[in-house]
This record gives C-alpha cells, sequence and structure tokens, in this order.
C-alpha cells in the first residue's frame, strides 16, 4: 500500500482540532485514522488527539489472518474504548466539558477494506475512476435531506450544516457504523473530514484524485484547493492506494499489506 496524509489549520481557525494517523505495515494490515474534534478551546484537539492515541493502542493486533467479523469486534471494542476515555476526561474537568470527535476508521488487507465510522468526517472510494462516498453523515442537515425536507442544494448552503447528530465522547455509549468492501488493485481510499467536503465537490475530488501525480501530491492539491475555496474550517485528507511497490528493477517487493 502506498499512504499519504495531510492536515491544515485553515484560513480562520486558531486551532487545528483534527488529527489523523497512518500505520501502513501493521501486521499485514493497513490502518488510516481521521478525526474532528470539537469543544471548547482546545478542548476539540484533545478529543481528537485522545481517539487517534486509543485506537492505534487498541487495534495494534489487528492481523491479516483475522476474519471480516473479527475486525469488526476488534474496531468495536477499540471505539468503545476510545470513547469510555473521552468522556471520563470531559466529565472530570469543566475545561473539557462537552468535548467530542467524529472518527473514521479504514482497515485494510490486500483484498478488504472495512470502514467504521462516527460524524460527519467521511469515507470515499475511488474505483476505476469512479468516486463513491461510503460513509453516511450523523448531520442535522443529512437527517432532514433524507426525510424531504431540504434539497440536495439546500443541504450544501444551510446554515447548520455543521451540526452532528453522534459524536465520539460525548455520551456514555456509542454506536459507529461499520461497512465492509471489496479492494482491488487500483482502488485509492480518501478520509476527509467536513473542512474538505464542505468547500470541494466530488466531481472536483475525483478530478483530483485521477491526476498523474503522486500520492503527496494529490493530498496537497486537495487541501490546497479547500484552501482556495474559503478555507473556513480545519481541514485533513488521509489517501491510501492498493498498489504494488516495486524495486528500481521493477520487482515486487515483499510488502505484506
Amino acid at each position: 500500500m502506498r499512504t499519504a496524509y495531510k492536515t491544515d489549520i485553515g484560513r480562520i481557525r486558531s486551532v487545528n482540532e483534527d488529527c489523523a494517523a497512518v500505520s501502513s505495515d501493521l501486521n499485514g494490515m493497513t490502518l488510516a485514522l481521521l478525526a474532528d474534534g470539537m469543544g471548547g478551546h482546545k478542548a476539540g484537539d484533545v478529543a481528537s488527539q485522545m481517539t487517534i492515541d486509543v485506537l492505534q493502542r487498541e487495534l495494534s493486533a489487528i492481523h491479516h489472518e483475522m476474519s471480516v467479523k473479527q475486525w469488526e469486534e476488534a474496531m468495536m471494542q477499540a471505539i468503545d474504548r476510545a470513547n469510555t476515555e473521552v468522556y471520563n476526561k470531559a466529565s472530570q474537568s469543566t475545561e473539557f466539558l462537552g468535548m467530542g470527535t467524529t472518527l473514521v476508521i479504514g482497515i485494510m488487507s490486500k483484498n478488504r477494506l472495512s470502514i467504521a465510522h462516527i460524524g460527519d468526517s467521511r469515507a470515499y472510494l475511488l474505483h476505476k475512476g469512479q468516486l463513491n462516498r461510503i460513509t453516511e453523515d450523523h448531520s442535522l442537515v443529512n437527517e432532514l435531506l433524507k426525510t424531504g425536507q431540504i434539497s440536495e442544494q439546500e443541504a450544501n448552503l444551510h446554515p447548520r450544516r455543521n451540526v452532528i447528530t453522534r459524536a465520539l465522547g460525548t455520551d456514555q455509549t456509542i454506536e459507529a457504523d461499520i461497512g465492509h468492501t471489496e479492494w482491488y488493485q487500483g482502488d485509492i481510499l480518501l478520509l476527509c473530514t467536513d473542512g474538505l467536503s464542505n468547500l470541494l465537490s466530488e466531481s472536483s475530488m475525483v478530478e483530483i484524485l485521477n491526476m498523474d501525480l503522486s500520492l503527496e501530491g494529490r493530498a496537497d492539491l486537495l487541501i490546497e484547493r479547500a484552501l482556495e475555496a474559503g478555507g473556513e474550517d480545519n481541514v485533513t485528507v488521509v489517501l491510501v492506494s492498493n498498489e504494488q511497490i516495486l524495486n528500481g528493477k521493477g520487482e515486487q517487493l515483499n510488502d505484506r499489506t
């Protein structure tokens, strides 16, 4: 696997509450994590960083021989643990009261991809040049959209489009959506915070992802375009490409993922 991730504070915010991490060789797996924190002054970045730290610790034992069901159980347990730790810290200090975070987890082997998510940070899958969103926002606007109360155009401009209906750390228990899909050679996984998805259309995203650039170059360009569009929020992207890693002779290296 090839991976790239980048975060930017944006043009307006004074604190970056986004956090991301990628482990590209974790017992034959690739693990990608992204969180977008919320709360009072600096509480959001505490929530997102804590969540990423707990998930890295709790998911360190996953391996490529586990079944999809075992992946799912491991993610659920790790999310529960992160939720408990963030909730307890928020409950014990007025400084962090009410803090929480969105979350996206991607776990990949050579041919399987599992995604868990909470909130409105998103996962997209580029397959054969076509971009598909594989998460559904836990947000007020999405609920209004699903019930036909607003249109797609109204959703993009809604004054409360940043209100989420589910977050990690704000309640004693949490429910994450978990899904699984095939993961083919040439596919690219994109994880992003709403600092990207609120400002960049999916047509712009797919155009960039299909460019003849390095993975790092595509991550940089996604961030750059979001900043050009206003950069009102922190913006973070994680890219994972399912491709062979070759040596200088064109031979495949022994990459267990």
